[in-house]
């Protein structure tokens, strides 16, 4: 055996053989950062977006629009086609949300269902605490 050999062997890696180690913790800032510098502030931006989302600050805007257009006909073709068009968004919108509510309700009935089965001394737990916060005791 020639150990002087071993000082000048190749190493060879295959794919994926060598260090797999990689960051896996989520970059969520990317949207207040993508923010024109021109156009605000990041930082406020986020405070804002924390006291409303956008799709609140919208939804209130809708609401407004849509009442104040029906005390006041829009002139123009076009703003009666937008407005058509905004009260559609808004059914669709309400529609999701109903949608939502309705499937988290069926899952907490499915929830509930397993729990009194699978372990029902703490679905009486439970009953007995949502009794309490809904301010119907037995």
């Amino acid at each position: 055996m020639f150990p002087w050999f071993l000082i000048f062997a190749p190493q060879w890696q295959l794919p994926f053989s060598g260090s797999v180690a990689q960051r896996i913790d989520p970059h969520t800032d990317w949207f207040f950062e993508g923010i024109d510098a021109t156009s605000g502030d990041g930082r406020i931006e986020r405070q804002a977006f924390e006291v409303a989302s956008y799709g609140r600050q919208l939804g209130l805007l809708t609401e407004v629009l849509v009442d104040l257009a029906e005390q006041v006909t829009p002139q123009s073709e076009a703003a009666v086609r937008s407005l058509k068009r905004l009260r559609v968004i808004q059914a669709e919108i309400e529609k999701i949300k109903t949608q939502d509510a309705v499937s988290l309700i069926r899952d907490v009935e499915q929830a509930l269902d397993r729990l009194q089965t699978q372990h029902p001394a703490e679905y009486e737990r439970l009953r007995g605490s949502m009794q309490l916060r809904l301010g119907r005791p037995d």
